[in-house]
């Protein structure tokens, strides 16, 4: 049992803590200076008030006490700094029919502005060669200048035409927000299956036995993708069977 001393100076080390804390409290200190000052406080504080001819064992549970007390108000007055968690992703992923449906969509998008560009490249072409002096080149080329001008119209015409899936591509990505980089990964993942899984078309024949459909262009379905690897395991079964 610990005496009324023992008790007093207890208390006087636990009311130092607490009024070292509370006085520390508004100051921007690290948890370890605060519960470092308030030890050595406490500590101070037993030391004064205790005599020095108490036994050690009670000196040691006053110290205990005032470290237990220090440390519980440091953990309570401190600011826990949680880290802010990343908010989670709400895109859904894109599945295969997905990807195929968008594809279809940007395919066509392509399609349209090929056409567009095609159109607008030949009219170019056309005023460019209405409205300027064409006969200092027309009398270099050894053909009929009618040829000729046709051949520069339908240059232009064929530039207009490669430029549409560019143009295609970029309008499909603006209309379609978030869809670009899921697209990317499906397309990469589906041009690896296609070379895993296309025939080698040195066994191929003209006549007997074709190539189908080497690079995967016309799959626009799942069930597009199953039959293109129906047709790729007949095409080895009638390769392996002529030989």
């Amino acid at each position: 049992m610990l005496t009324a001393t023992t008790t007093t100076a207890s208390r006087f080390g636990v009311m130092g803590a607490r009024g070292l804390l509370k006085r520390g409290g508004g100051a921007s200190c690290a948890y370890s200076s605060l519960a470092l000052l308030a030890q050595r406080q406490c500590s101070a504080r037993a030391a004064r008030h205790v005599s020095t001819k108490l036994p050690p064992t009670t000196r040691k549970t006053i110290s205990l006490q005032c470290q237990l007390a220090s440390r519980r108000h440091a953990t309570t007055t401190a600011s826990p700094t949680t880290p802010s968690t990343a908010p989670e992703s709400s895109s859904v992923p894109l599945d295969w029919n997905g990807f195929f449906t968008l594809r279809k969509t940007r395919r066509r998008f392509q399609l349209v502005s090929s056409i567009f560009t095609m159109v607008t490249g030949g009219a170019v072409g056309t005023a460019l060669l209405v409205n300027l002096d064409m006969d200092s080149l027309l009398s270099k080329v050894p053909m009929d200048p009618f040829f000729a001008l046709g051949i520069v119209t339908l240059s232009f015409m064929g530039l207009g035409w490669l430029a549409g899936p560019s143009l295609g591509s970029a309008l499909f990505y603006t209309f379609k927000r978030g869809v670009k980089q899921p697209m990317a990964v499906k397309e990469s993942e589906f041009f690896a299956r296609i070379k895993k899984n296309r025939v080698d078309p040195s066994n191929s024949s003209l006549s007997g036995n074709a190539v189908p459909d080497f690079y995967g262009e016309k799959i626009s379905s799942v069930a597009g993708y199953r039959q293109w690897m129906k047709d790729q395991r007949a095409f080895n079964k009638k390769r392996t069977s002529f030989v």
